[in-house]
């Protein structure tokens, strides 16, 4: 009975030796790959990058330690947010500065939706830096509003104070529908698929909404009686 004993106990330790270099595996290569993918999706705007962050939201729910691997998560998350961010920002004022700046200005003003624009320069006259917490929490509203900054001439300086919080809320925002997510369901792929879907949801729904405001107006224009 001891020997049986001895042997079921290190057959539970070398369970335990196996799983938890799986996840310290998996924390080793996650968290540069969240890095890596925010920062990259920041840069060109192709990478899902909320979906990212949820979806690591899930995964972190269900490792041993939750809330430490959720806060990890978080400051990955917003870090390389707000690296991303400036970079580009950089990126762009290089651009401004350059030979041909004021043409590749131009062109960039030309490619972005006007009213789009417009309400982004608006917007940052009135309220500064706090347009920027916001563009980042509206789907494709980063963009114009990083646009208006150029055109401003803001320093780098001024757009990281507000790239800062804007990261930070963006990172809280995709982290918590990971968390939504991942608690409606006990295994973690179907929490990180209902993340994914969520996110998309949230991303293609206002504009989405925006081409159906525009030809409901346009419909209701050409019947309108001339």
């Amino acid at each position: 009975m001891g020997a049986l004993a001895g042997l079921a106990d290190l057959a539970n330790v070398a369970d335990l030796a196996r799983s938890v270099p799986s996840e310290s595996t998996q924390q080793a290569v996650g968290y540069p790959s969240l890095f890596l993918l925010v920062v990259l999706g920041s840069l060109v705007p192709v990478v899902p990058t909320g979906a990212v962050v949820s979806s690591a939201a899930v995964v972190a729910i269900h490792q041993t330690a939750p809330p430490l691997s959720l806060l990890v998560v978080f400051a990955v998350a917003a870090l390389a947010a707000f690296c991303g961010d400036v970079m580009l920002y950089w990126l762009g004022r290089r651009g401004v500065r350059s030979k041909n700046g004021s043409r590749w200005l131009e062109r960039i003003h030309d490619h972005a939706a006007p009213e789009r624009l417009d309400q982004a320069r608006d917007r940052l006259n009135e309220h500064g830096v706090a347009v920027l917490v916001l563009s980042r929490l509206i789907p494709a509203g980063r963009i114009p509003v990083m646009l208006a900054c150029l055109l401003a001439r803001w320093p780098l300086r001024r757009f990281a104070r507000g790239a800062g919080p804007a990261a930070l809320a963006w990172a809280v925002t995709y982290q918590l529908i990971g968390i939504l997510g991942g608690s409606l369901f006990p295994e973690p792929w179907e929490g990180v698929a209902a993340a994914v879907v969520l996110t998309v949801v949230i991303s293609t729904a206002p504009g989405l909404w925006r081409r159906l405001r525009r030809r409901t107006t346009g419909d209701a224009h050409s019947e309108a009686p001339g």
